[in-house]
């Protein structure tokens, strides 16, 4: 594990299985230094385990990341469940066993949902252990976290906008949106409410057949929709789909959207720098879910101070902008240094 891609001085990484189950998941703890690893679960169907730890390595690192950069009082982890998990009452069991393992943990991870699990997951491991978030809205904080992304990546698309283009609206702003599920299905909303001209892509057709039929969008093909001729490419499905030869090619001035990891390499980010593409950093951008699940959590602020907290995402955008300007340095370079920064001031180090 130590040689895998991806590893980064993690503090914990738990393999799992339930054999009554067959859950079989990946917890990886990559710091704790600002409170507790807080990062949701992802459900997946990995071509093998190995692809499922460098998910849980990458992913779990970022979020550290992430939450030093909303100055959240948490630290970074994240789970991966190798799919399929088996549907109804089998489902249900898989998440109990699930919860059971992050009580053993003690409150070090603390999970929520992601990419292929939702609210009634969460359901089901909070009657294992507390160690939860994203289940209720209590106050009207928390819940899923889906609608809190988008209007955090709104802001950011909002803040490049502004940057890169001169535009204060998006009004036939061109934005083209891989990935159509619970984010990327309400970041195309959020957009078309603001007068965008919109392209969707999903792996899923009937999916991007409704969210096109209720924004008014056109209809793109999973690649397509990457070098397509647009203002804004908002990559919103999994990781790694902005590789060096699409980051060479892509027509978009801005890229901006949901999926963590976007960049597939360092590479593809130094190709879009040179050739004044504007990057939104993933992490900066997509964090308005786990302020939300973050403040459900710990039982602080109201549902206003978690929207305006969601909102300061684009003034923090703006200014992260400005910086990679003044210095001629990648904003996702300037990024990772603040983040690091701050996680190892956390640590005393």
């Amino acid at each position: 594990m130590f040689d895998t891609e991806g590893y980064s001085d993690h503090e914990r990484v738990t393999w799992l299985h339930d054999a009554a189950t067959g859950l079989r998941a990946v917890i990886a703890v990559h710091s704790s230094a600002r409170g507790p690893a807080m990062g949701g679960c992802r459900l997946w169907c990995y071509p093998d385990p190995a692809a499922a730890l460098a998910d849980a390595l990458r992913l779990s690192e970022g979020m550290s990341l992430k939450n030093a950069m909303a100055d959240l009082p948490l630290g970074g982890g994240k789970a991966v469940i190798l799919g399929p998990l088996p549907g109804g009452a089998g489902r249900a069991a898989a998440f109990r066993a699930f919860g059971r393992a992050i009580e053993s943990m003690g409150g070090r991870y603390v999970t929520a949902e992601d990419v292929g699990v939702g609210v009634a997951d969460m359901a089901e491991i909070a009657v294992e252990t507390r160690h939860v978030s994203g289940v209720t809205a209590a106050g009207g904080v928390g819940g899923d976290p889906s609608p809190y992304t988008a209007r955090g990546v709104l802001r950011g698309i909002t803040a490049a906008a502004r940057q890169a283009l001169g535009r204060s609206d998006l009004d036939r702003l061109r934005v083209g949106v891989q990935g159509v599920g619970n984010v990327g299905g309400a970041l195309a909303r959020l957009l078309a409410e603001q007068g965008a001209r919109l392209s969707v892509a999903d792996i899923d057709p009937v999916r991007q057949a409704r969210i096109a039929d209720e924004t008014g969008a056109d209809i793109a093909g999973l690649e397509e929709v990457l070098t397509a001729d647009l203002d804004v490419l908002a990559p919103c499905a999994l990781g790694g789909a902005i590789t060096a030869p699409v980051a060479a090619t892509l027509r978009a001035r801005i890229v901006a959207g949901a999926a963590n990891n976007q960049l597939a390499t360092p590479e593809a980010g130094e190709i879009l720098h040179r050739r004044g593409v504007t990057y939104v950093p993933d992490y900066v951008a997509n964090a308005g879910g786990i302020i939300a699940v973050g403040a459900e959590y710990l039982g602080q602020g109201s549902a206003a101070t978690v929207l305006a907290d969601v909102d300061a995402i684009g003034p923090r955008i703006a200014a992260l902008l400005a910086r990679s300007a003044a210095e001629a340095t990648p904003p996702e370079v300037i990024a990772d240094r603040m983040a690091r920064e701050i996680i190892a001031a956390a640590r005393g180090a």
